[in-house]
């Protein structure tokens, strides 16, 4: 259930704004989203992940609807320099960067219902303890608003008379 694709000519920055995307996604989603992204390493991406679902198919039979995405790891690969000639005969360093990527899918396995009772039943409780202690905290900052309430001082009034 693993595919690998080495020394790809894209840099691995640009590869791994596309992975990103899609990691962690179910393999149908995963292709479905990469269909429509505009990106050549997404055309890549797509292939590699088809790849590893018909590996994991043919050779673990496995259902390729169960199957998402476990890690998608995108690595530095060759470093190809080339340069590029200026004036006074000298040269600028181009570096074409080339990655590796690895893509591995797991199976999904539904969760037992024992485990969703237990947290409905915790949520229950933590709303009844939310619920009791916020009546009281309004209570007190009514309180605290109405002795704040200050009278308007007199020296801005005797301060615009001066000015007339």
């Amino acid at each position: 259930m693993k595919a690998h694709l080495k020394n790809v000519r894209i840099s691995p920055k640009k590869v791994n704004l596309v992975a990103d995307l899609v990691r962690k996604m179910q393999v149908n989603q995963a292709i479905s989203l990469l269909d429509y992204t505009p990106k050549k390493a997404a055309r890549i991406l797509r292939k590699l992940i088809a790849s590893a679902a018909a590996n994991a198919k043919n050779n673990n039979s496995k259902n390729v609807d169960t199957l998402s995405i476990a890690e998608i790891k995108v690595s530095k690969g060759l470093t190809i320099k080339r340069f590029n000639p200026i004036s006074r005969g000298r040269a600028h360093p181009i570096n074409k960067f080339c990655s590796h990527i690895h893509v591995i899918l797991k199976e999904d396995v539904a969760e037992p219902t024992n485990t969703a009772k237990k947290a409905e039943v915790k949520e229950e409780k933590i709303t009844k303890k939310v619920e009791a202690k916020k009546p009281a905290a309004k209570k007190a900052t009514t309180a605290k608003k109405t002795a704040t309430k200050k009278a308007p001082t007199k020296k801005a009034a005797t301060t615009k008379k001066a000015v007339k």
